[in-house]
């Protein structure tokens, strides 16, 4: 998201927008039902959680941890745009519930079911469905495994809408939307929830401090990012200079085995490259080289 933008032009899948509306339980409860296919009595949102850093993002995200009344665990995330591997990410948010249950005392003989759902801006699987329900099954019977792990992604792209509640399909669309048809009539009460919701977030004093402290914390983490990709950047370049010195003087020696190449290209330590230079410099054979270079 463009960090100038206003909080008034956020979309419902822009990150504050989604973490600010879906903190609500009774918003989160619709969707949780409409998404799963069964009823929900109440949810329990963990509302310290909900702000998470990823570093494969490289900033923070605004997602949902949740439970119902049955203890049934869920997390939700938007995804505007397609990341690798999402398959292993929800695996891992599967083992990360887990392992804080079994961290606060539950026996994994009682782990409740968990959900881990992905709201997806892109179709992930390109097979044009709204919904993609993943469960474990047993790859020579075909029977599913009551593991109690289950992963739903919903996708913004889908052209299956006979396959499909009528709700899922409108609350996708208003996803979707820009901002000129994301105020429209989707004729739907949950989307007007919503967008009463985000009148009130956006209309917020309080929200509108929130939004600006988020925007600074992710400045912050853009500018971290820079200066730290800058400086790996400088290292990787003097590490590798240096290796390559280190094999330009090797080679008045004799041919370079691809083994001790590789090995001296791939350090990156530069108080090591520099003793290999020193070594290179006035070792007398590639043998006398190799054993003084295995005591560093």
């Amino acid at each position: 998201m463009n960090q100038n933008r206003k909080l008034a032009k956020l979309l419902f899948k822009d990150n504050f927008m989604f973490g600010a509306v879906m903190v609500n339980e009774e918003i989160c409860r619709d969707f949780l039902e409409m998404a799963v296919g069964f009823p929900i009595e109440k949810v329990e949102i963990s509302k310290e959680k909900s702000m998470i850093y990823h570093p494969e993002y490289r900033g923070i995200r605004l997602d949902i941890i949740a439970r119902d009344e049955n203890r049934t665990h869920y997390k939700v995330e938007m995804q505007v745009a397609k990341k690798s591997h999402m398959e292993k990410r929800a695996r891992y948010y599967h083992s990360q519930m887990d392992m804080e249950l079994l961290l606060i005392g539950e026996d994994y003989r009682e782990l409740p079911a968990a959900y881990v759902i992905f709201i997806c801006d892109f179709d992930p699987f390109g097979q044009k469905k709204y919904r993609y329900t993943i469960r474990n099954t047993c790859a020579e019977t075909g029977l599913p495994i009551a593991d109690g792990s289950t992963t739903i992604f919903l996708s913004t792209c889908g052209k299956n809408e006979s396959e499909v509640p009528t709700k899922l399909v409108k609350f996708l669309k208003f996803v979707k939307a820009d901002l000129t048809d994301c105020f429209r009539d989707y004729q739907d009460d949950f989307i007007r929830k919503i967008q009463e919701f985000m009148e009130h977030v956006r209309s917020s004093r309080e929200m509108e401090e929130k939004f600006m402290l988020l925007e600074e914390l992710l400045k912050d983490e853009r500018a971290e990012g820079r200066l730290e990709g800058k400086a790996e950047g400088k290292l990787e370049g003097k590490a590798e200079g240096k290796a390559e010195s280190v094999l330009l003087l090797l080679q008045d020696l004799g041919s370079v085995s691809e083994e001790l190449r590789n090995k001296i290209l791939k350090e990156q330590d530069m108080d090591i490259l520099l003793k290999y230079l020193k070594l290179a410099a006035r070792a007398e054979s590639m043998a006398d080289f190799v054993k003084e270079m295995d005591k560093i």
